[in-house]
């Protein structure tokens, strides 16, 4: 066992950047532990345009990584470990047990920060088929399709913004809905309407996945089921939203329906000493500026209670 941390802080997307910043300027002894990269979802972003300060947007990967730099500055220690669980204290000024591969960690306080992951379609072969035609990063690998034919399905801001990314690449990107009006922004769906290389098909449906060894089509299907035909496609990107990073932690805490991880205002969870901050938790919202100001409570929060354990 390492020695015992102040505020562990488990993924290193905004809200746990944000949280780890804030706990180690609150003089905490304070380890944030990442599986992957630092920034989540937000590094995914070319331009963000709805971050208050930006008028012009800004580079998601950039805010990220400054983010990241004020949390290292501040004292916040990066390990990059994925946590496999968490053994909740004995007693109430007992210590949390953190457990990742490389070894165990006694920290006082917990705030869970591991985001959210993309939902997938729940259709046959679309594990298989990940990574050769179906993703679910238009900002990753869109690249990979420059010149061909892709689709997009979903309705939200991620789908438009997807769909609009894609055009800077792919000859032809279709985007398709399973609804005749979309659920994002207006400023997105305008900027859709208006390029050229993207086709709308709304009332659709994708009810299949075609090909052998790498995706050429997708199968589609009316609101009611019936067959509305084959598209030719070289890539299909799903945003059709995201599942809260909270399986991990299911056995121990309380969660809504959908994963959230439950918290109060303070974003204390059920279980005392351990917070949750951004897409991870039971949230209305799950936007950059959100996911920072739960981090910056959840931080706060913690440091109270390290201070009221003496």
């Amino acid at each position: 066992m390492q020695a015992e941390i102040d505020v562990a802080v488990v993924g290193g997307g905004v809200a746990g950047l944000t949280a780890g910043m804030y706990a180690a300027r609150n003089g905490m002894r304070t380890v944030l532990f990442e599986a992957m990269m630092p920034g989540g979802q937000t590094a995914t972003i070319l331009r963000l345009e709805n971050y208050p300060g930006f008028p012009d947007g800004v580079d998601g990967a950039a805010l990220a990584a400054d983010i990241l730099r004020q949390a290292e500055a501040a004292g916040c220690e990066l390990r990059y470990e994925a946590v496999q669980e968490i053994i909740p204290a004995e007693a109430v000024a007992a210590p949390h047990t953190i457990v990742t591969a490389a070894g165990r960690y006694a920290a006082k306080t917990v705030i869970l920060a591991g985001g959210a992951a993309p939902r997938r379609l729940g259709l046959p072969r679309e594990e298989e088929l990940t990574g050769h035609g179906v993703s679910y990063c238009a900002t990753c690998d869109g690249a990979l399709f420059r010149g061909k034919r892709v689709a997009v399905v979903g309705g939200g801001n991620t789908a438009l913004t997807d769909a609009l990314v894609l055009s800077r690449y792919a000859e032809r990107v279709f985007l398709i809905h399973r609804r005749d009006a979309f659920r994002g922004s207006r400023v997105l769906e305008d900027r859709v309407r208006a390029t050229a290389q993207i086709e709308l098909l709304l009332s659709r449906t994708v009810s299949g996945l075609l090909g052998t060894d790498k995706l050429s089509g997708l199968q589609l299907a009316a609101p009611d089921g019936a067959d509305a035909g084959e598209l030719a496609v070289d890539g299909l990107f799903v945003a059709v939203g995201v599942s809260p990073v909270s399986e991990f932690v299911a056995d121990c805490l309380q969660r809504s329906s959908n994963g959230g991880i439950v918290t109060d205002a303070r974003m204390q969870t059920s279980l005392p000493g351990v917070y949750a901050a951004g897409d991870c938790r039971d949230t209305a919202l799950r936007q950059v500026v959100t996911a920072a100001a739960d981090g910056a409570v959840a931080a706060a929060s913690a440091s109270e209670y390290v201070m009221s354990l003496g």
